[in-house]
């Protein structure tokens, strides 16, 4: 094996989201997910996120654990309803002293925050009025942006400003597999498209309250291969990219949705006001890349888009997903050369494996560090082909609260026993570690 050498600068941390590590549900408002967890049979077991890692109380433990891993970047989103509770109006003053805290500890850790604004926690009190469904959230969301970015900007210099609005608009309304639990493609396109205005709005907010920082996205892709060579699956697997990554893409970076897929949607198109498309396409630093795995795509009629995913042979992690790290590379070069954005960031890229305890309090995880290993030369690869990658944020810091999943998944580098709280680092999180301190990986 020869060792390979990332550029100098490259941003090595680690990501977390609010609801799935937080806990202190005490001390914030009430979000969609407080209240998709408690529908029957939706989330794993009953699970929740009322105490999940209970960061909220144990920030200064786990900012010590990213210190002694040699992270130097951290991903972590705001909590909507800690910092406004009703989703607008009197901030929270206990909310906001929260973040500052948070912000601070990790500045003297020698760690560099990037703040997610929104990870899919959305205010009770907004859905009530429509949720995003309502043109009006999208203001809403900009002025919480402003508050965030007011109160943090003087230190925070990295703002993603969204996570994954793909999930948010088709896994919560469309498939309502998340929150708030939907099962109509019509709302879940007008949602997506008043997620994407609303990060619009949000720029400029950001920017003037926190001048001088960077301001990007984060979408979650699904890179499409046709599952054979015939012209069938070939525009099937178009279809799939369509829906997936161009219906996010296009109005970024192009001011426009993708016409084939329009025509597609026929009249379940979201509606759009006159000038939405140069708010949402308004220049941005940086596009986050979230990459777990990739799409084998067949044409099947009668499906929903006409094709269905199909299931190669291969390694496969615990949620059933295919180790597929050429797709990454593929994915980072093909938006370089399509969309040109002057970053990139990995912002998500991790596995869920069984995880179990030693009775020497261990755990051994090859199959994870071997994922790391493994995508991490893909990143290499796409640097070489000239993707202006910047960094790289596995997921997840620790085992956490995996949404639909409940505590059955564990992506972690740091196991976390969740009736104690206790964390433990595995091996993968010393493999990650030994990358992050040298730039070096052995290929």
């Amino acid at each position: 094996m020869g060792v390979r050498r990332f550029p100098e600068g490259f941003v090595w941390g680690t990501a977390t989201s609010s609801y799935q590590i937080e806990g202190g549900r005490d001390e914030r408002g009430d979000c969609i997910w407080d209240t998709f967890c408690r529908l029957p049979g939706k989330v794993a077991e009953g699970h929740t996120g009322d105490v999940a890692n209970d960061h909220y109380h144990r920030y200064r433990e786990d900012i010590a654990l990213m210190a002694d891993l040699g992270m130097r970047a951290y991903r972590f989103s705001i909590c909507w309803p800690r910092v406004l509770p009703s989703g607008s109006g009197r901030p929270s003053a206990v909310g906001l002293d929260f973040y500052d805290r948070l912000v601070d500890a990790l500045l003297a850790a020698n760690i560099d925050p990037y703040v997610t604004l929104y990870h899919w926690d959305l205010p009770t009190a907004l859905q009530s009025l429509g949720g995003w469904a309502a043109r009006d959230t999208a203001q809403r969301f900009a002025d919480y942006a402003g508050v965030v970015a007011e109160r943090l900007g003087d230190r925070v210099k990295h703002w993603i400003t969204h996570n994954e609005p793909w999930v948010v608009a088709f896994l919560g309304n469309h498939l309502g597999v998340h929150a708030p639990g939907w099962e109509d493609l019509s709302l879940a396109l007008q949602v997506a498209h008043h997620v994407l205005y609303s990060h619009g709005l949000a720029v400029p907010a950001i920017r003037a309250a926190s001048p001088g920082s960077e301001v990007g996205i984060t979408l979650n892709f699904s890179p499409a291969y046709p599952a054979s060579d015939g012209p069938e699956d070939v525009a099937a697997a178009r279809r799939h990219d369509g829906q997936a990554n161009r219906w996010f893409m296009d109005p970024l970076y192009r001011g426009e949705y993708p016409e084939d897929m329009w025509d597609l949607y026929g009249y379940q198109v979201p509606r759009v006001a006159d000038g939405d498309l140069e708010v949402i396409r308004r220049p941005i630093d940086f596009l986050g890349v979230n990459y777990y795995t990739r799409a084998v795509i067949r044409h099947r009629p009668g499906a929903y888009l006409d094709y269905e995913t199909v299931r190669p042979a291969g390694e496969y992690t615990a949620m059933d997903w295919e180790v597929y790290p050429q797709a990454l590379t593929d994915l980072l070069v093909r938006l370089h050369e399509d969309y040109a954005p002057g970053s990139l960031y990995i912002t998500e890229n991790g596995c869920a494996y069984e995880d179990t305890l030693t009775p020497d309090g261990q755990v051994h995880d090859p199959a994870r560090t071997e994922y790391y290993r493994l995508h991490l030369n893909a990143c290499l690869d796409a640097i070489e082909q000239g993707v202006p990658l910047d960094g790289y944020f596995s997921w997840s810091l620790m085992d956490n609260f995996e949404w639909a999943f409940g505590y059955t998944r564990r992506f972690g580098l740091v196991y976390v026993d969740f009736a104690t709280q206790a964390r433990t680092p595995k091996d993968s999180a010393r493999y990650y570690a030994s990358v992050a301190r040298t730039s070096t990986i052995e290929d």
